[in-house]
């Protein structure tokens, strides 16, 4: 059992401590002992006292946990007269075993010598009430913690979620306008072919967990799907130049973080090219970071500080927000113009190798 899982269960935590503590107590009076050359048989006494001190402290655990909600002056109340209690019989049975063991059945002239130098006993109950309230105080804040933590991550993977399950139906109502188009002029085999195509893109976009990354060769599969139903629309328009380096398709990247800037680059660029155009994917892996860059030759857009100046729909919003999500500040996601004409991405996130 490790640390974390003994921590957590209470029950068990307790009694570890408890024993180790009162362990800990005899270890202690043993060396004293023989700092000051007692006799063998003071051992037995140790034993006891420890013994005796282990059993009287367990009550307290469960007084204090009846208390534990009582208003603060109602604890240090408690805490204080309970401590005094049980230190006070604790130092009587201390004492009538080092008259019985040690003393071979001493017996005092005064009864309430066996009360005398209790205070040393009282403190050492009240440092263990300490104890317990410092400890039990230390679990709730882990356990407050770990809920916070819990909540925080729920609500990251949430937002994870939604924004990725917003580019489906963004992509979609594209794709589906495109094929009521293509149905309008009759020409129902592109039609056909770009409903199977779709099919098949959506089928991995419902396969693949939002939350977790996948292999950028996994990605760069699913965005094969997605052009190969741009090029139904496209035909000979559409020329796709890929660039990635092998280490590179190892990273792991977001689900589909690709896919909207490519449609934007179709839509603003490529789609208003009465020849055609070029969209270019390139990524490769330098100082430990994975480059991204997404390019075309489209006539370009007006930017700022590399940001779009009048930027429309959710795509490029969206993967701002994925990333800024995943990494916190640790990436970069900058536009800028390509040579000689469009748009430019460049993407750099740390580089995570996928698990084979």
């Amino acid at each position: 059992m490790n640390w974390q899982a003994l921590v957590d269960n209470r029950q068990r935590f307790f009694w570890v401590l408890q024993i180790a503590g009162w362990l800990g107590y005899a270890l202690v009076n043993y060396i004293g002992s023989k700092v000051f050359e007692m006799r063998d048989i003071y051992v037995f006494v140790i034993v006891l006292n420890a013994y005796a001190g282990c059993l009287l402290t367990v009550p307290l655990r469960y007084l204090y946990r009846r208390i534990w909600n009582a208003s603060p002056v109602v604890l240090i109340l408690v805490v204080f007269g309970a401590s005094y209690f049980t230190g006070t019989l604790w130092a009587v049975i201390q004492k009538f075993n080092l008259w019985e063991i040690y003393r071979h059945g001493y017996r005092p002239t005064e009864w309430f010598y066996y009360f005398q130098q209790g205070l040393d006993s009282v403190y050492i109950v009240l440092c263990w009430s300490g104890l317990y309230f410092g400890i039990k105080y230390y679990q709730l804040l882990q356990s407050e913690r770990q809920k916070a933590l819990k909540a925080n991550t729920m609500a990251h993977e949430a937002q994870l979620k939604m924004l990725r399950y917003q580019l489906n139906p963004h992509f979609l109502f594209n794709t589906l306008n495109a094929i009521s188009t293509l149905v309008l002029v009759e020409e129902n085999k592109d039609a056909n072919q770009m409903v199977s195509r779709l099919s098949d893109f959506l089928r991995y976009t419902l396969n693949t967990d939002p939350i977790k990354k996948v292999p950028l060769e996994q990605e760069l599969h699913a965005l094969m799907l997605y052009l190969e139903i741009e090029k139904v629309r496209f035909d000979e328009r559409l020329s796709i130049d890929v660039d990635v380096s092998e280490e590179a398709k190892q990273a792991l990247v977001p689900s589909l973080i690709l896919q909207p800037l490519i449609e934007n680059s179709i839509k603003y660029a490529i789609a208003h090219l009465v020849e055609g155009g070029k969209l270019e994917i390139k990524a490769q892996v330098f100082a430990n970071e994975l480059l991204l860059e997404v390019g075309d030759n489209g006539p370009g857009a007006e930017l700022k500080n590399g940001h779009l100046q009048n930027a429309q729909g959710v795509g490029i919003a969206n993967t701002i927000d994925r990333l800024k999500t995943l990494y916190e500040n640790n990436y970069s996601f900058v536009l800028s113009h390509n040579d000689p004409n469009g748009l430019k991405v460049n993407i750099r996130v740390p580089f995570e190798k996928a698990k084979k």
